[in-house]
This record gives C-alpha cells, structure tokens and sequence, in this order.
C-alpha cells in the first residue's frame, strides 16, 4: 500500500491538478485508443488474478479482524467470479459507441448560420464509494469511454484492493500512450481526504458517491461541486385490479427475494381491494417460504394473519432485507398518491392489462424508471442496454436513472457560418 501522507490537502490538490491536465488530452482521445486501453486492462486484470487477489486478502483479513458482517465481507471479496464480470464489463464497454463527438442536433438560421449540439466530456469526475473494489474498474471504464479524467475514493476496507487494481489500470494507459493521471485512487484512508475532494471545484466538475445513505447526505452537505445522487431505493410494485395475478406473483417475487439488500429491489407492494382478497394470500405464502417478513396495513393483516402490522416508519423505509411493507388500496389514484408520499424516485411499477391506466401511470408517476409488468430490478444499466453504469441517479439535473456512457458526457453548442455578422 502506498505510504500515508500527512498533507492529505497538498496530496489531494496535487491530483486534482494532474487529473485536469489529463483530461484535456483524454476529451480528444480517439475511439479506438480508448478501447485498446479498456480491452488491454481486461486482459491484464484476467492475467494478474493471483497477486489482485493476494492484495485483496489483505483487505478481507483486516475485515474480519475489525468484525465486518460476512455480508459486507462478500461484497469486498475479488472472487474469480468478480474478477472474470470485472473483465467481461470492461469488454463490453469497449464495444459501446463513443459518445464524444456526437452531433445531437443541427438546425439552419434564417441568416444562414447553421447551429448545432456535439456531445462532449463532462471533464473531471470524483468518484466516492464503499466496499465493492470491483466499482474502482466499472467507473474508471466508464469514464476514460466517456472521455474523462477520475479520481476515485474507494473505502478504506478495500484499500490494498484498490491501489493493486488502478495499478493494472496504469499499465494499459502508459502501453497505450495515455496519461496516467486519467486514472486515479487516493491513496491515502484518511478521512479528511474526502472533504478536501469536496472542495476542489475548480478541477473537479462532477461528483458521484455510491455507498449508503449516510455516506451520501455526508457528500451533499459537504461539496461545493455538484454531486449526481441517490439517497435510497424505495421501490414499489403496484398490483392492479384485473392484473394477470400469476404474473403479478412472479414480478412481485423476484423483485423482493431475487437479491434484497440491493437498491431496485421492492420495499413496497400495493395491492387493488378488487384483487388483494384472491392475491395476497397466495402471494405471501410464497413470500413466507422465502422468509420474508411481512409489515401490512389493517386490511392486509386480516388476509394474511401472520403478518406484522406495519407501523407509519414501515411506509417509506428502505429495509435492504427480506422485509416488505404491504398496502391493500382502493384504486389507482390511492397507490400513486402513495408512491409520491414515499417513494424515493427510483423505482416504481405496475402490473395491469389496461393499456389506459399503464399509460396513465407511467406518465404521472415520478422516478428514475416507471415500469410495466415487470420487475423493479430492471433498473440497471446492463439490464436496460447502456451495457454499464456509475450509478443510479435520483435527481435530474443532469441525469435521471442509470449513468451510463451517454450520461457521462454534456453537449456544447456549435456553429458555422460564412460571415455572418450581427445586426
């Protein structure tokens, strides 16, 4: 691991400088130099696997030491199975479009002078997460794809994890004849690093953080350069009245059991009066033998005696466990006017068979994703075609839902003329 440094300011303005001047030369970057820097590092990573993984014993080994839960234990592991996703993402990035130079839209003036949009780099991202090292590759990907210099705080649990891979990183940008300093982790887990990225706003134009909400409200609070959020995944599924009820089981299953400590996964499942008597029985059946544990309404509980009755902190929460509050409504208008009291914008769907009211609902629903008959836990950008992301974000400016390459980048405007001067 690199040495710590007492002057965690000098080091971290040193390389928010270093990563500016990298990013005016990665902004114009041609395409296919980038992908041969993504491609060379999948190989490297594959190649490397053994001493990657030496390094990140040294994490797990720390881990267990300090009593970190098996869960979080799991989530900073570089299994053969991360590894090899890890390398596979890279790959799929690299057959992605490039974004950068894209003519969005051109349009003629009475004058004659012909004005456009091209898509550019955002410039200088700050990257600030958790746990999962496998994130230090995703977003450093993403990024030099996208035309953009990183810098990344990971963790301090995975730190030797991040260091050995961001160094396999610098390999394939110094064979390749791209700066290194498009790629960087702070080395140093003193946590005054992170407010001193916070204030670098100058050459710093975009801040991610990705980890709990704690983390997150942290970054907000404390950032003078705009941060691209979300603060929770509360997610919900709304069972409609003339639903095809078999679909409505299996949407609703997967959506809570599939993976629940994850984001898109259902916190909320709201169901029509006209069908909750004939669906929620069998449904938590199903539910009780994957061993979730139901919070319900009143109503809810005289159809499905074992459950618990929910209290007014179960509407809204984020349980991330095999937890799920339930609400009998009276139509659609009551599940949506629920949605907007405590859904978190990220995810919401419904299952209906009339074409009205899903289009009803997608148009007035507010989140990241509005989704019919199917899963919340489509919300990913793999699983919507972006082939990766950064992040999910819940706020819209300048970016709503999963941050994908396109996402990465804004547009300037453009224009040509033959003289034109103005009257």
């Amino acid at each position: 691991m690199a040495p710590e440094t007492r002057d965690v300011k000098g080091l971290i303005a040193d390389m928010a400088k270093r990563a500016r001047a990298a990013a005016r030369k990665v902004a114009v970057l041609p395409t296919d130099i980038k992908d041969r820097v993504l491609l060379d590092t999948a190989d490297m990573i594959e190649a490397e696997r053994e001493r990657l993984q030496a390094e990140n014993r040294k994490d797990l080994e720390a881990g267990r030491q300090k009593g970190l839960s098996d869960a979080f234990l799991d989530r900073l592991e570089l299994s053969d199975k991360v590894i090899a996703s890890m390398a596979g993402g890279l790959r799929e990035v690299a057959a992605l479009a490039d974004p950068v130079g894209e003519v969005t839209r051109m349009w003629k003036r009475p004058n004659g002078l012909q004005v456009g949009r091209v898509r550019i780099p955002l410039g200088v991202i700050g990257m600030i997460y958790e746990s999962r090292p496998n994130v230090t590759i995703d977003a450093a990907g993403l990024c030099l794809k996208a035309g953009n210099a990183i810098i990344l705080k990971g963790g301090s649990d995975a730190i030797n994890s991040n260091l050995a891979l961001a160094a396999i990183f610098h390999e394939a940008l110094k064979k390749n004849g791209v700066p290194e300093d498009a790629v960087q982790v702070i080395p140093t887990t003193d946590r005054s690093a992170v407010t001193e990225m916070l204030s670098r706003e100058e050459e710093i134009d975009l801040i991610i953080p990705r980890g709990g909400e704690g983390l997150i409200r942290f970054v907000v609070e404390h950032s003078r350069i705009p941060v691209l959020k979300h603060y929770k995944g509360v997610c919900h599924v709304y069972v409609d009245s003339g639903a095809d009820l078999e679909m409505a089981k299996e949407i609703c299953f997967n959506a809570k059991v599939q993976r629940p400590g994850v984001c898109n996964a259902m916190e909320g499942m709201l169901v029509h009066s006209e069908v909750a008597q004939e669906f929620l029985p069998a449904m938590a059946d199903a539910f009780k033998e994957a061993g979730v544990e139901i919070r319900g309404c009143a109503r809810t509980c005289e159809l499905v005696p074992w459950a618990t009755p929910a209290t007014e902190q179960d509407w809204g929460e984020e349980f991330l466990a095999l937890i799920l509050a339930v609400k009998v409504v009276d139509s659609m208008d009551e599940a949506m006017d629920y949605i907007a009291k405590y859904g978190s914008n990220h995810t919401e769907a419904i299952v209906t068979r009339d074409y009205a009211r899903a289009r009803r609902f997608i148009n007035e629903v507010d989140a990241s994703l509005v989704i019919v008959n199917a899963s919340t836990r489509f919300n990913d950008g793999g699983q919507l075609g972006l082939g990766a992301e950064i992040g999910i974000s819940t706020s819209k400016l300048h970016a709503y839902g999963p941050m994908g390459l396109e996402e990465l980048t804004t547009t300037k405007f453009i224009a040509f003329g033959d003289g034109q001067i103005r009257q």
